[in-house]
């Protein structure tokens, strides 16, 4: 019994370990976006990078979704983290987030509603909102 109790807070503990170690980034997003194919209101969201291809985005209300990415390099580490966002006209689409101090950050693939307006050739214009540790 008492392998078992140890084995049991040995998993416990590690799966702790797991979750702290994931990168999180805390932003208020002013405007609604555009992410995954589903649109989110303006609002603060938790953005944790879950593995190697995905990313969760979820909001104060867990409004949110889990999307696929890519890590992308960057220069050197910042002491803030950024959140990148493709416009086009008033529609923002959320396409890269880096996190404080690193110099990796993941690349969001495009949704299909901004293919198509790539597709139109509308003005892309970038957005980057700046964010503290």
């Amino acid at each position: 019994m008492k392998l078992v109790g140890l084995l049991a807070a040995l998993l416990a503990s590690s799966t702790a370990a797991a979750q702290n170690n994931r990168a999180e980034t805390i932003a208020n997003i002013p405007f609604p976006f555009t992410v995954a194919n589903r649109t989110l209101p303006a609002g603060r969201y938790t953005i944790i990078h879950m593995n190697d291809t995905t990313l969760r985005i979820f909001g104060s209300h867990n409004q949110g979704t889990v999307v696929l990415s890519t890590t992308v390099e960057g220069k050197a580490p910042e002491n803030s983290g950024r959140i990148v966002f493709h416009r086009y006209g008033a529609s923002y689409f959320l396409s890269e987030v880096w996190v404080p101090a690193s110099g990796t950050g993941r690349k969001v693939f495009r949704s299909r509603t901004e293919e198509e307006m790539a597709g139109r050739q509308a003005e892309m214009e970038i957005a980057i909102l700046r964010i503290a540790r």
